[in-house]
């Protein structure tokens, strides 16, 4: 039965009225049509478009090894606890053979499995730069318009490329732990640029309150050269695997929401997103018409001309862009 479900053309609106309704399959299948770049992708996004708004992004970002996946699955019953629905994105590395995700559904999340307030989805990376999937900003749109309140996006911990996860979410939250040098490795990634909030995980740790004070006198230098009003960055301590410090992160992201809202910079992040998204489907439609001219006598002609010395490169691509779009 399953096949014939994933066999048949899907009906949209279908899909998404049964999203609406909480039904997890319809969710995922919808994420699927993103992954999979479905011809049918227009009409999901046309058919998503009137819900989506409402559901609050949190990025969780940091070093492998500090607890990610553990503080995720913290928040995610913290939130639960408060009755908001939540949305869980696990951005994995990619397969090298098959491309999927190396971590499939997020084994260490299962505790969350038969709740049917959270749905948990691990997306591949497939060779994306920034620690993110190219498909995450269209499958947060699918999590928001089915209605999840809470939608948290882990990213792969890949180091100082990560930091495009600030680009997607409402507030970001930087994992760090204690012995690791992530207070320094923090300034030099640019992290302390990135997080809304700091989390020192394993707080238990020996070293913790060293941590602690190195990312507060880095917060220090980085306001002092600040002009306006700005958001002065938390720093958190948790235990997560106990569920320690859990409410105080829960309280410095909606510190932060209220924030962000009043000072207008909610609206200005959600307009960068919706931006960078519109960028992407361009260029990505330009490369899917490049691809019929490689090899086509209007780019010989062009590259011949290049090579004669009769027009330069910039030339010539300005003229193939123009024939890509009219």
């Amino acid at each position: 039965m399953a096949s014939g479900f994933r066999g048949r053309q899907a009906d949209v609106a279908d899909l998404v009225a049964r999203a609406r309704d909480g039904q997890a399959r319809a969710v995922a299948r919808l994420i699927s049509l993103v992954e999979d770049a479905s011809p049918q992708l227009r009409e999901v996004a046309a058919s998503l478009a009137p819900h989506t708004g409402h559901a609050q992004v949190i990025g969780l970002t940091g070093s492998p090894g500090v607890g990610k996946s553990t503080s995720t699955s913290a928040l995610v019953q913290a939130y639960r606890a408060a009755g908001q629905r939540v949305g869980v994105l696990a951005i994995d590395p990619s397969s090298p053979f098959s491309g999927g995700a190396l971590l499939g559904d997020r084994v260490r999340m299962q505790e969350h499995a038969t709740d049917s307030g959270v749905f948990i989805r691990s997306m591949a990376t497939r060779g994306h730069l920034g620690g993110l999937s190219w498909a995450t900003p269209q499958a947060l749109r699918v999590l928001d318009a089915a209605g999840f309140d809470i939608v948290l996006v882990e990213t792969v911990g890949v180091g100082q490329s990560e930091v495009e996860v600030v680009s997607l979410a409402d507030s970001t939250l930087v994992l760090l732990a204690p012995g690791m040098g992530d207070g320094i490795q923090a300034a030099k990634a640019g992290i302390l640029e990135v997080a809304d909030v700091f989390v020192v995980n394993k707080a238990d740790r020996d070293g913790a309150d060293t941590t602690v004070r190195e990312l507060k006198h880095m917060i220090s230098l980085g306001r002092r050269e600040q002009l306006g009003p700005s958001w002065r960055v938390p720093v958190v301590k948790t235990v997560a695997s106990r569920g320690e410090g859990v409410g105080d992160v829960v309280a410095a992201i909606a510190a932060h929401r209220e924030w962000t809202t009043a000072h207008g910079e909610l609206e200005r992040r959600r307009i960068v997103r919706a931006s960078a998204e519109i960028e992407a489907i361009a260029l990505q439609t330009l490369r899917d018409r490049m691809g019929s001219f490689t090899g086509s006598t209007a780019l010989e002609a062009l590259a011949s001309d290049v090579v004669d010395g009769t027009t330069d490169p910039y030339v010539a691509a300005d003229e193939l862009v123009g024939q890509l779009t009219t």
